[in-house]
């Protein structure tokens, strides 16, 4: 198996109407307008998709609705995972994968298992999964770090785990997992402030949150640096700087539907325990995107 999550993938936010219901009309225009703008696959019902205040019925629902909307133009990688490891089997053997390329699946979080229990983890998804794996290691979200070793250890033993989205924020742990990674597997960003320089450093893309919102910018920058145009791609990262911490002061994904909200694509209306960004926030970014437009 081989990773085909290669350059701007947009973690795709869950629009709700007013009366608080999965909006696909705007589903489906945010689709169309990220693919064309430089979107390069989609990342469907992670976090900030809301996946935890969405119902199973909500999920199917939203992965049948986009698969029938990309109609294959680009790649799916479809979150499943979770702190209890028969639930995360249960649901890979009992899911329908077609249509889906691949499944990205999150550290074990609140438990906090040792490095060995994430091996064992991951080791049982591996071992049952009928398409790629992406390991997705975020310890601000799951309150645990998996260590490179750990990373290296699991890619090396399982062909069919393809890629890491790593969002430490630690790159001199980017560094020890490329220098001793199979050369199957494949590094992905997953933060939007380290894209630039963890590309630099040999990631094959991102998983966005701000491609929700400013994919041609985003992925103009990270086209650069594939063809190696570093001077040109640092300049579209230092407008993205203060955006870049905007987007997450309220948290995720408050300040992305913020700013979707202000560009008219969306109703700004997320599901408690998450509320909408403040107004002062909302403001600072909406300067920005106006700075972007001149």
């Amino acid at each position: 198996m081989q990773n085909v999550f290669h350059g701007l993938g947009v973690a795709l936010i869950t629009p709700f109407k007013t009366s608080g219901e999965v909006d696909y009309e705007a589903l489906e225009r945010l689709i169309e307008y990220q693919l064309e703008n430089g979107a390069d696959f989609f990342c469907i019902l992670a976090t900030t998709g809301e996946n935890p205040c969405l119902s199973a019925e909500e999920k199917t629902e939203i992965t049948n609705f986009v698969k029938k909307t990309v109609r294959g133009r680009v790649p799916i990688l479809k979150y499943c995972g979770g702190n209890y490891t028969a639930e995360v089997i249960k649901e890979i053997k009992t899911a329908d994968w077609n249509g889906i390329d691949g499944i990205l699946s999150i550290c074990p979080y609140y438990n906090k298992p040792s490095q060995e229990g994430l091996y064992q983890h991951f080791k049982a998804i591996a071992q049952v999964s009928p398409v790629p794996v992406i390991l997705y290691n975020v310890p601000g979200r799951t309150g645990i770090n998996m260590k490179a070793e750990t990373t290296v250890r699991i890619a090396s033993e399982f062909p069919n785990v393809v890629g890491i989205k790593e969002a430490s924020g630690d790159l001199e742990q980017v560094d020890e997992i490329m220098k001793n990674k199979p050369k199957h597997f494949e590094v992905i960003s997953g933060d939007d402030a380290l894209t630039f320089p963890m590309i630099v450093s040999g990631a094959v893309g991102v998983i966005s949150v701000i491609g929700n919102a400013l994919p041609k910018e985003f992925s103009r920058m990270i086209r650069l640096e594939f063809n190696g145009e570093f001077e040109a791609a640092r300049k579209i990262h230092h407008q993205f700087t203060e955006l870049y911490k905007l987007l997450f002061v309220d948290g995720n994904p408050a300040g992305c539907k913020a700013l979707l909200n202000d560009m008219g694509m969306i109703e700004n209306i997320l599901r408690l325990p998450l509320v909408p960004t403040r107004i002062e926030t909302k403001q600072k970014m909406n300067e920005i995107l106006k700075g972007m437009r001149l």
